[in-house]
């Protein structure tokens, strides 16, 4: 079945079920033409539970489709893909930080969305790439902040901030391993381009940046930026924002590497017969929900 039909099929399936489709900036170029909501994992969960969408088919991985849950308990979440995980949250389990807070009792707890929705009802707030800071900083009587599960982001968050941050030894297995030889050769043939980084590579790239922050950062800073080119450092799926936002710009990928395979796991088919079958439902328990909504409402009202 040609990707057209399949796509009409699809808007056709979700307006019959009242489905509201979401996909994360790095899906594959034809589910994100089609999406009702494309952006970054926290924030299409919140814009998901403003709609009056009896179902939520979530394009991304699987601690997306989680908070889609926590937030909308009463929406039916659907993941096309059980498969489709991530690295990063895999990297640490709920023994393994509980045994962390044993061995740090003075510390707080940030963890990043990416993240299980175990290991968020374990922690005492959560942070976007977005607004760690922030979220850090708006703990005013901890000295010293666990962050979990990316040590890249805490480390970096850690250079703007006096308290002691404690990173976890974990990392995104597409953005930790971009080295700095990459994008020196990449400077080099594009001397003109600008170079915009997730915090989630590694320290030494991110001091090679002209811009690091999260990958709606990189769509905003690539709207803004007077450079006709940027060198991404992110995964290779934001280009379709990008060009579709900037097309008189030209992106390069800061490596041949930046490719989540898991994101791109799901297909359309995978959608098709994930809005036929009504699968596969991703429903958080209420005593794992209750505690990890927590940790995301005291993330959502911190201010700035």
């Amino acid at each position: 079945m040609e990707y057209l039909e399949l796509q009409k099929k699809i808007r056709k399936l979700l307006k019959e079920r009242n489905a509201v489709l979401l996909a994360h900036y790095y899906q594959r170029d034809e589910i994100q033409e089609i999406a009702d909501i494309q952006g970054d994992s926290l924030a299409l969960s919140i814009e998901a539970a403003r709609t009056d969408a009896d179902i939520i088919v979530f394009a991304g991985v699987l601690f997306m489709a989680e908070s889609a849950s926590i937030i909308s308990p009463d929406k039916t979440v659907l993941i096309p893909r059980l498969d489709a995980g991530c690295s990063l949250a895999d990297m640490i389990t709920v023994s393994q930080l509980k045994r962390a807070r044993e061995e740090n009792p003075d510390a707080s707890v940030v963890t990043y969305v990416n993240s299980s929705a175990e290991i968020k009802a374990e922690s005492d707030i959560c942070c976007t790439s977005a607004n760690a800071l922030r979220v850090v900083n708006s703990l005013k009587d901890a000295k010293k902040v666990l962050m979990v599960p990316d040590g890249n982001l805490a480390r970096y968050t850690s250079r703007f901030t006096d308290k002691e941050i404690i990173p976890w030894d974990g990392y995104c297995s597409v953005h930790h391993f971009v080295t700095p030889e990459e994008i020196r050769r990449m400077k080099d043939k594009y001397p003109r381009a600008k170079f915009a980084a997730h915090p989630e590579c590694a320290p030494q790239v991110l001091d090679m940046a002209d811009f690091v922050g999260s990958t709606s950062g990189i769509i905003r800073f690539a709207r803004e930026t007077d450079a006709e080119e940027i060198i991404v450092g992110t995964e290779i799926g934001i280009m379709y924002q990008l060009k579709k936002d900037n097309p008189e710009k030209r992106f390069i990928s800061a490596s041949d590497n930046l490719i989540c395979h898991t994101m791109k796991y799901i297909t359309l088919e995978d959608i098709l017969n994930s809005l036929v079958e009504m699968k596969h439902v991703i429903k958080v328990p209420e005593e794992v929900r209750i505690p990890a909504k927590k940790a995301l409402d005291r993330m959502l009202d911190v201010k700035g």
